[in-house]
């Protein structure tokens, strides 16, 4: 009796155990790798056309996330629909062929596309500048923390402004300068852009050079020719806003009053004051103006106990749409920035479903204008549908790629949150590790739409593999991440192969952002911004 009794007792602790793990496991569940795939390759197709603002693709690359969520079982996120509208203007601009420098000793012609590329977010039908007086401000940064101030002594009105792009610390060699090689907002051209105009410059030349921007020329020139969006502000705007190559800066400082003179040493003191050029700059630009609404994506998966409590995962649908052809093809696909992403959502969501336990609500929003300066982030963090102090997080993905599985998970932003905690243990469990961006001097974390929902307070998570592979060595990767920025980003051949697009190590970043939003979802804890965060005080 007492060996049956016993016998029975194990069978008992062994059913309790087994229920326990069932339990323990009811939110273990695959990121289905055919999912992701299966949404890449139609996102990446050109049916939808690149996926521009203000065209046919978008119509059916919204109405595609729409159905989708749709078929998930997933409830509109604003209101009783999916669509948070977003008013945009859109300017496609000409520039004159010939951007004109004079000066005591004569003129030169600087050619568009080839030299410089110039554009405008004033929306009237016509820009220029007009023998404009050129003049170098180092790296057209005014920071008061870094006792730092590049516009000083000058009255910037009728003048435009040559500058550096980056900041002063990049490849200075001096951790204390700025952030040292991390970049900071200052080095970003949006921040430069803003702050000519809050100046009252009439335009401003950012010189471009491919180590400190993190792009080649070609970037320069795909992004900054064509229709361009914006949101329309009562913000300070400049008549032109303009980049040059390396090649034609150093022409134009050959020709000027800083002739024979290391301009980029220069800028790099911290007593920089502007310094005239002796030259004057004419170039203008003629407009069409399109005003219209694009469009966000939102969805939800309501929390069974914490409605009110949101955690957003956030992806941008949009590329480049039809442009300049490169070897015959001109529609840019974008396959892997960001129908990656976009697929992403999607298959988080279908995860989310099967788990069926989130005690709190997931928001799955698809973004719009990303490329064009993270405008559709931009108007929510303006315009939230959800309280942003009633928002625990936001996971953001973009431009998941790799050749497989990858030992890392690199964070962008390392040391700005506790999500930093989060991603440490989901990675562990994957037995993987977790680094900051090797690469922070190339300003990746204020490159995605993560940034917007930081700016109001939210702490955010992007990250993926990006340094080393189960399989592949740092080297590998390396060599992968360069070929992929030199010769595929933001240009056509950005599209997707079923039989060469690996997706295991994309499936296992989602599996990963998923995990941790699964964690975020069934506790009551909300995370925080790391003390000298300078996120900290919008959240407070």
């Amino acid at each position: 009796m007492m060996k049956d009794y016993l016998k029975i007792l194990v069978v008992a602790m062994l059913l309790g155990s087994c229920e326990n793990d069932k339990k323990l496991n009811t939110n273990i569940v695959e990121v289905d790798q055919m999912t992701i795939g299966k949404h890449i390759e139609r996102l990446a197709s050109d049916e939808f056309l690149g996926r521009k603002p203000f065209t046919e693709g978008e119509v059916k690359t919204v109405n595609y996330l729409k159905d989708e969520f749709e078929k998930l079982g997933l409830l509109p996120g604003n209101g009783d629909g999916f669509f948070q509208d977003v008013p945009m203007v859109e300017i496609t601009g000409i520039p004159s062929e010939n951007m004109v420098v004079s000066g005591n000793t004569g003129s030169f012609n600087l050619e568009r596309l080839k030299d410089f590329v110039a554009t405008t977010k004033k929306a009237v039908p016509e820009v220029s500048l007009e023998n404009s007086e050129l003049v170098f401000a180092g790296y057209g940064i005014v920071a008061p923390e870094y006792g730092w101030n590049d516009y000083e002594g000058i009255d910037w009105q009728g003048k435009t402004a040559v500058v550096l792009i980056n900041d002063p610390g990049f490849k200075s060699g001096d951790s204390t300068l700025f952030k040292g090689n991390e970049m900071t907002y200052y080095g970003r051209w949006t921040y430069k852009y803003e702050e000519a105009a809050r100046q009252g410059a009439d335009g401003l030349i950012i010189i471009h050079d491919t180590e400190p921007a993190s792009y080649g020329w070609n970037v320069i020139e795909a992004g900054w020719s064509g229709a361009r969006l914006a949101i329309e502000s009562d913000l300070p705007l400049l008549n032109v806003e303009s980049w040059i190559s390396g090649a034609s800066a150093q022409k134009v400082f050959n020709a000027s009053a800083m002739k024979d003179q290391d301009y980029q040493t220069i800028a790099r003191n911290k007593n920089f004051k502007p310094i005239p050029l002796n030259l004057k700059v004419s170039v203008d630009i003629k407009n069409k103006i399109k005003k219209d609404v694009s469009k966000n994506v939102v969805a939800l998966i309501p929390g069974t106990e914490r409605k009110d409590e949101i955690i957003i995962y956030s992806a941008h649908w949009d590329h480049f749409g039809i442009g300049k052809a490169i070897e015959g093809d001109s529609i840019y696909n974008g396959a892997v920035d960001n129908a990656s992403g976009t697929a992403g959502l999607l298959a988080i969501a279908e995860a989310f479903k099967k788990s069926n336990d989130t005690k709190r609500t997931i928001v799955f929003m698809a973004v719009t204008g990303e490329e064009q300066g993270l405008l559709g982030s931009a108007f929510y963090a303006e315009n939230p549908i959800f309280d942003p102090k009633k928002t625990v997080a936001n996971i953001n993905i973009d431009a998941l790629d790799s050749p497989g599985k990858m030992k890392d998970l690199t964070i962008t932003g390392f040391g700005q949150s506790e999500m930093d905690e989060y991603a440490k243990e989901a990675a562990e469990k994957q037995n993987r590790y977790i680094i900051p961006d090797p690469e922070a001097e190339k300003g990746y974390f204020f490159r995605s739409d993560h940034f917007n929902f930081a700016k109001i307070g939210i702490p955010a998570l992007y990250a993926s593999g990006a340094y080393e592979g189960f399989d592949k060595s740092i080297e590998d990767i390396k060599k992968y991440n360069d070929d992929y920025r030199m010769y595929t980003y933001h240009q056509p051949s950005d599209e997707y192969n079923s039989e060469t697009t690996e997706l295991s190590g994309i499936q296992l970043d989602l599996q990963l952002l998923f995990n941790v939003g699964s964690k975020l979802s069934n506790e009551d804890y909300f995370p925080k911004w790391y003390d000298g965060s300078e996120f900290k005080a919008a959240r407070k």
